[in-house]
């Protein structure tokens, strides 16, 4: 019987692709530290400490504007329901797209990027999400989020008493 794992109908491939191949399927599966490495594109960033540093800044910068999507307010109060649907649609579609751009450069397993991603998206949300710097959103005498919740419900309630 024969002992050959192939598939039915697959030949073998031939010695110089096999090469190629083997240098295209290593991939990194846990976290390393180094310039070297394939981020979100074929051959990118290559092997220049430049061109890495721009990778970074980019997962940097993507992690930052999903945060800034996430909090961002570019809905217009005169906008009709419809319109206002669409444009909360296309952000929303364009946020979970970048995010996924994100995470795919995450799994890269590059330390490199992994803190970039995280500093960008920390700084997102330090930026736009906390309370530092995002001062409409804080009650005088009230810490927590259930205070702010019940307040914005009462703004938007039709039957406030």
């Amino acid at each position: 019987m024969d002992q050959d794992h192939d598939m039915p109908g697959m030949g073998a491939m031939p010695p110089s692709s096999m090469h190629g191949m083997r240098r295209r399927m290593m991939m990194h599966m846990t976290f390393y530290w180094g310039k070297e490495g394939e981020i979100l594109f074929d051959c990118w960033p290559g092997r220049s400490t430049g061109m890495y540093a721009l990778a970074l800044l980019f997962v940097f910068l993507l992690g930052f504007l999903v945060e800034w999507l996430s909090h961002c307010r570019l809905i217009k109060p005169g906008l009709n329901h419809v319109q206002a649907g669409l444009v909360q649609t296309t952000l929303y579609t364009l946020k979970i797209g970048i995010a996924y751009l994100v995470m795919l450069g995450v799994m890269s397993f590059n330390g490199g990027v992994f803190l970039a991603a995280v500093a960008g998206q920390g700084l997102g949300f330090l930026i736009f999400g906390s309370r530092i710097f995002n001062k409409r959103d804080a009650v005088k005498g009230s810490n927590s989020s259930y205070e702010l919740l019940k307040k914005k419900r009462e703004e938007h309630s039709v039957f406030s008493p």
